[in-house]
């Protein structure tokens, strides 16, 4: 059915077409990346990242100083010194200003606000005093094929499980620790008994919004996607022998990032003008945002242009040994202990220290040009 606009919706509809081709999106008719390397799809990213970071200027220019303070040169780290604690990140804490910054800095992947249950964590190397890596964990979409389908999820059962998940928003490592493997120690970090402790504290009286059912604090597994296509980070991630991430397929390549943050609020004016509720925020799910657009998309006859195409690799992180049987059968669950100390050892052993002597690049990190760099991407935008 062919869907009348008035001029003004035409306009809309057009300047949406307009910055995805700006993106490097092509629409034949439907929207599909112009190439598929990763060079490509960082592109892509480009103007959703920068969009961020204009929007938080202030505080990235007010915090830079004390940023600054706490990033080290690659020729000051010490490899096989390096020891690691977890830290996590409460509201109004020095550790949430470094971990706002480097979140909306240093990856290419840009910046999503969280939505649900959230929890963020901050790996610090205690001997160069320097933060090592970020974790941000938030409520997964309720449903998720991939996920579903191989867990054996009921239909009826899903606030139920997947409320005794979470899903890594970011997982990564800052420089200079990123060039000694540090994102496999971040990633390792994920199955570590501490943030499931650290889960059942905080939601210890946590019921869920969708049923009001009031579930044990259980942290059963964490999912998470790739950057672009497969991943580096998780493939063969192993802990003395044991597989950590379990790639479960591919995602549909669906999400929000290509529609920019003013298209979408013209989007929610133009819903609510037909009268549709766009509420959103505590309570609506880390999906909300991705369904209000959906929907926007279809009445202005863009259907199925929430599907960008950059499909994601989807990964899934047990913390129990019998996961599916603890879903499908009931069973209690069997813990997979793994304290984040022994992560850090083996990490630093298994790949720290070899990356170090095989690979000296990470000494050439400058941490002064790198943020004369970035002053000057602040200027600019």
């Amino acid at each position: 059915m062919k869907i009348k606009l008035s001029s003004s919706e035409m306009a809309l509809k057009e300047q949406i077409i307009q910055v995805l081709k700006k993106q490097g999106f092509k629409i034949n008719p439907h929207v599909r990346p112009k190439g598929c390397s990763k060079t490509t799809y960082r592109i892509i990213q480009q103007k959703a990242r920068f969009e961020q970071i204009s929007l938080h200027k202030n505080f990235l220019v007010d915090s830079i100083k004390k940023v600054k303070n706490y990033c080290r040169d690659g020729s000051e780290i010490i490899p096989e010194r390096i020891s690691l604690e977890l830290r996590e990140v409460q509201s109004g804490s020095f550790e949430e200003i470094l971990f706002r910054w480097w979140n909306l800095i240093w990856w290419s992947i840009p910046y999503q606000r969280s939505y649900g249950r959230q929890m963020r964590f901050l790996l610090w190397d205690i001997t160069h005093d320097a933060p090592f890596g970020l974790i941000c964990l938030q409520s997964p979409v309720l449903k998720m094929s991939v996920r579903d389908n191989y867990l054996g999820i009921p239909n009826d059962e899903l606030d139920i499980w997947v409320n005794k998940s979470m899903n890594a928003q970011r997982v990564g490592a800052l420089p200079p620790y990123n060039e000694l493997l540090g994102g496999k120690m971040v990633a390792l970090t994920l199955s570590c008994n501490e943030i499931r402790e650290a889960y059942r504290r905080k939601y210890k009286n946590h019921i869920t919004i969708i049923k009001g059912r009031k579930l044990k604090p259980e942290l059963l597994f964490i999912t998470t996607t790739s950057a672009f296509g497969k991943s580096s980070l998780y493939n063969r991630l192993r802990y003395n022998g044991e597989v950590v991430a379990q790639s479960l397929g591919y995602t549909q390549g669906s999400g929000t990032f290509h529609i920019p943050e003013n298209l979408y609020e013209e989007m929610l004016d133009f819903l609510q003008d037909k009268g549709i509720d766009t509420a959103r925020g505590y309570g609506y799910g880390p999906s909300r945002k991705l369904k209000l657009i959906s929907l926007g998309l279809k009445y202005l006859g863009l259907s199925k242009f929430e599907y960008h195409g950059i499909k994601r690799e989807f990964y899934l992180f047990p913390l129990v040994k019998n996961l599916r049987d603890v879903i499908q059968k009931k069973q209690e669950p069997i813990w997979i202990d793994r304290p984040f100390n022994n992560l850090v050892t083996y990490w630093r052993e298994r790949w720290a220290i070899p990356r170090a002597e095989r690979m000296p690049q990470w000494k050439d990190f400058d941490s002064k040009k790198f943020f004369k760099k970035v002053e000057k991407i602040l200027k600019e935008v």
